[in-house]
């Protein structure tokens, strides 16, 4: 039974695990994080500038669309003014009055009977 107990303690040498490589603290690991650091605030930046445009897009279709607005009801408004001129003219050129505004300022009269003039040749 000595000879089984001795094998068991061969057996149950212990085996050296390996260790776990420390990572090195030297210059090599401070730029890497230096790197990482400079490629997260290049991406904000990036994203900022990216922001700040549409940003700016959306100002100026907003500034667009007030002047659109605007034009729209300063043509609504020389319609409506087209209209009014246009109906003012049709009511100068009546023939009511016409003939009214020539009684009243010029003083004439229309002719009952028509006059016709013959006209000769001098030849």
């Amino acid at each position: 039974m000595v000879a089984w107990v001795e094998s068991a303690r061969a057996e149950s040498a212990p085996v050296a695990t390996p260790r776990p490589r420390a990572r090195p603290r030297g210059r090599s690991g401070r730029q890497a994080s230096e790197r990482r650091l400079a490629g997260g605030v290049l991406w904000i930046g990036v994203l900022a500038v990216l922001l700040v445009g549409v940003v700016a897009l959306n100002v100026a279709v907003l500034r667009l669309n007030m002047q659109l607005e605007e034009l729209s009801k300063r043509r609504l408004e020389l319609e409506a003014q087209n209209a009014l001129l246009e109906s003012n003219i049709s009511a100068a050129i009546a023939q009511p009055r016409v003939e009214r505004l020539a009684r009243t300022r010029l003083g004439l009269e229309r002719d009952v009977e028509p006059a016709y003039v013959e006209l000769r040749n001098k030849r």
